[in-house]
């Protein structure tokens, strides 16, 4: 759960909280085999802990029924037992076991919970420096993607095309944009 790295991090210990208003959680979908579908998730947290020895752990979480996207009937199909189950499962988790970094690059392993199930994941993508706002605050932005296999947590739904195939992939895209704060200097 450090952050291990070639080169410093840099990151100040402390506990940062993200900024909602400039971070995304979002994922996309292929669907009847010629298109990429995309939605995202209003409501969420994360926090991202740098304890005294350099040890880092970022968890997050996600309320499944926020899901957005431009379809109110989609958008109920989604949060119903077909998909996301909100009434049984209202929150998606994150909890990372190890962070890595290499320069901007990063790789963060950890559990990610959907639907009730657990399963190993590996998200990668890239850490920006911490910078100082104009405000006197001190920021850091983490942008990650990984691929999963919907089943895999219980999203089974699908339906057969006319001629093939099925209605949706298997594989899912999830995005997500997060901007830090440190927690402890306002």
């Amino acid at each position: 759960m450090s952050i291990s790295t070639a080169s410093p991090t840099n990151v100040p210990v402390g506990t940062w909280r993200v900024d909602t208003l400039h971070s995304s959680v979002g994922f996309a979908v292929r669907h009847n085999l010629i298109s990429t579908f995309r939605g995202r998730f209003e409501e969420y947290d994360a926090s991202l802990i740098i304890d005294a020895t350099g040890r880092a752990t970022l968890t997050g979480t996600v309320n499944a029924g926020s899901i957005a996207v431009k379809d109110g009937t989609l958008a109920t199909h989604l949060t119903a037992p077909d998909f996301f189950d909100t009434e049984r499962y209202p929150e998606l988790r994150f909890h990372s076991t190890d962070i890595r970094r290499d320069g901007e690059k990063l790789r963060v392993n950890g559990e990610l919970t959907i639907k009730g199930r657990s399963r190993q994941a590996t998200v990668r993508g890239t850490i920006t420096d911490v910078v100082e706002d104009p405000f006197g605050g001190t920021r850091i932005a983490f942008e990650l993607e990984t691929t999963i296999d919907r089943r895999e947590y219980g999203l089974d739904w699908n339906m057969p095309m006319p001629r093939g195939g099925l209605y949706l992939s298997n594989d899912v895209t999830l995005t997500v944009t997060l901007e830090f704060t440190k927690a402890d200097e306002r």
